[in-house]
């Protein structure tokens, strides 16, 4: 184990840090103008009024944190202006009272390709995230003759950021090991821990427990994490045994992803159950938008719209979906 592992937080820092914020309650968000990361962040199609008006929804609904997803292509191809874009949401968000989790790395893969610059796929009819693609990708995450640069993107992002108030937390790759990458993500998740260790940032290094049958990455996870992360979609009871489990390593606990409606991942159940155990939380999806996380998983391409929404809050016009959600949300929401 290299000496950069051996400055993990201690459980007495981590607690502290974490008794230090208000009690997370966010949400995941991609614009609702984007398709996936890549369209988020390119200069072409960065969209701060779009950002500036959602955020606003948000902060109105009781949220006080979100968790967003970066794109290492975008970097590579523009690094000062992804960073310079980087800075410019952080003013939005912080202007609404929001701070902002950034996830560098993803091995999502819904659109079933790698990610590419310029004009990104249009959404396909009825299907969830019908355009979201990995990053830095899959070919990269096995190819170490270009760690090199996956290391100048992570300690020049981190670095930008590290003493800044406004970002919460670092989420050093979101769901290691999915789209069939398993183990073979081991090697570059222990690595990224490493390069972002080294800069020192104020802030908490993570990455997300999402799948009970990769054992090698979740040690890892636990092992490096500064506050335990999870996802989890499922209903109460299952929560309440996740966090039983979780509780055990001794850190601060946050899922930074759940709420899945036809999952029974509810607000109204699950929001109480956190504030009360103290586990920050971010739900997924704010705005029904171009990735279509409003249809489950697997639904039928081109069916008709869901009469129950899988993930996200608003219409694009800013209604509400359903105002007893963002009721329960305020209430939970609100600062003791």
């Amino acid at each position: 184990m290299t000496q950069a592992f051996n400055t993990r937080w201690t459980a007495d820092r981590a607690w502290d840090w974490y008794r230090s914020q208000s009690w997370l309650c966010g949400f995941n968000y991609v614009t609702s103008t984007a398709i996936n990361s890549t369209e988020m962040w390119q200069s072409d199609t960065f969209d701060p009024g779009t950002m500036d008006r959602e955020l606003g929804w948000a902060n109105k609904a009781g949220f006080n944190t979100c968790r967003v997803f970066l794109q290492y292509l975008v970097w590579q191809h523009d690094p000062e202006g992804l960073t310079d874009r980087i800075d410019h949401f952080l003013q939005i968000a912080s202007r609404h009272g929001i701070s902002t989790m950034f996830c560098l790395f993803d091995d999502c893969a819904f659109a079933g390709r790698q990610p590419y610059l310029g004009k990104q796929d249009e959404p396909v009819p009825g299907v969830h995230n019908s355009g979201w693609t990995p990053s830095p990708g899959h070919e990269r995450v096995v190819d170490r003759t270009v760690w090199a640069r996956l290391e100048d993107y992570v300690t020049s992002v981190v670095s930008r950021f590290s003493q800044d108030a406004r970002v919460v937390a670092w989420d050093l790759y979101n769901e290691p090991g999915a789209a069939d990458m398993g183990d073979q993500s081991l090697p570059l998740l222990c690595e990224v821990f490493q390069w972002a260790r080294g800069v020192k940032p104020q802030q908490p290094l993570t990455a997300g427990i999402w799948h009970p049958d990769l054992k090698a990455l979740n040690e890892t996870i636990t092992e490096q994490s500064d506050i335990l992360t999870f996802h989890n979609y499922d209903d109460l009871e299952t929560l309440r045994q996740q966090v039983d489990d979780l509780k055990a390593y001794g850190y601060p606990l946050v899922c930074t992803e759940w709420m899945a409606r036809t999952r029974d991942s509810l607000f109204e159940t699950h929001l109480p159950f956190l504030k009360q155990e103290s586990i920050g939380c971010y739900s997924w999806g704010l705005v029904n938008g171009k990735s279509q996380t409003h249809f489950p998983w697997g639904w039928p391409r081109g069916a008709s719209e869901p009469e129950l929404w899988f993930h996200d809050i608003f219409h694009p016009d800013g209604t509400l979906y359903n105002e007893t959600e963002v009721e329960a949300i305020r209430h939970f929401g609100q600062t003791d």
